[in-house]
């Protein structure tokens, strides 16, 4: 027989995921790290995503590209064949998880788009400065990427 909190966990919607991983990376701001028990929560409620995500952290494989002066933001998960657009605000990425997992309902969010909340939360990650001159280029670059598919 599960737990009540086993059960809930099971049940828990999108809009729950979200909240408990904003409250774990607002914990996470103020400390500046994720404690054990922060991360055998995140663990319970993201399973293997949460595992992949946090491999990324880890290995600094999330950039915050600055563009300036226009001071224009943008985020990428650096995979292992491509680069990832993703944007925060939308809860968007273009990875192929997010269009068969999250757009169908299946998870709140993808590995990359918890990678990206969590390096943020914590300071870790790359931080890329380009001329507001470069952004066409590189948005051009990161789309055609998620068109490969």
């Amino acid at each position: 027989m599960k737990c009540i909190e086993e059960a809930s966990l099971d049940a828990m919607d999108s809009r729950e995921e979200l909240k408990l991983l904003e409250e774990i990376c607002d914990k996470a701001r103020e400390k500046e790290r994720l404690d054990g028990e922060e991360v055998e929560r995140l663990r319970e409620i993201f399973g293997e995503r949460f595992d992949r995500a946090w491999r990324l952290v880890e290995e600094g494989r999330i950039k915050r590209y600055v563009f300036q002066p226009s001071g224009r933001i943008m985020w990428i998960a650096v995979g292992k064949e491509k680069e990832y657009l993703l944007l925060p605000e939308a809860a968007y990425c273009s990875c192929d998880d997010f269009y068969y997992r999250v757009v169908d309902g299946e998870a709140a969010l993808c590995y990359h788009l918890i990678a990206q909340r969590l390096a943020e939360a914590l300071g870790r990650f790359e931080e890329v400065y380009e001329g507001d001159e470069f952004y066409d280029d590189l948005m051009a670059e990161w789309r055609s990427q998620a068109l490969e598919g």
